[in-house]
């Protein structure tokens, strides 16, 4: 009995993960959590963009020109 108490002390963090991945799966709110990730990317990216105009519009020939 005090090896099981033992294994789930120390992998109780990873248990409990596990569960909320299952229940996250479950319920389909995987699918939000991806689109508010997306949404946070695209914020950030076009807030670089913004800041540095100059810097990704050379950026973006240099690639084009590689092409």
């Amino acid at each position: 009995m005090n090896e099981i108490r033992d294994f789930f002390m120390k992998y109780r963090g990873s248990i409990l993960g596990a569960l909320i991945a299952i229940l996250i799966l479950c319920t389909g709110f995987y699918r939000l959590i991806i689109g508010i990730i997306l949404v946070g990317m695209g914020i950030y990216v076009g807030n670089y963009v913004q800041a540095n105009k100059n810097e990704v519009k050379d950026k973006l020939k240099k690639f084009i020109d590689k092409l």
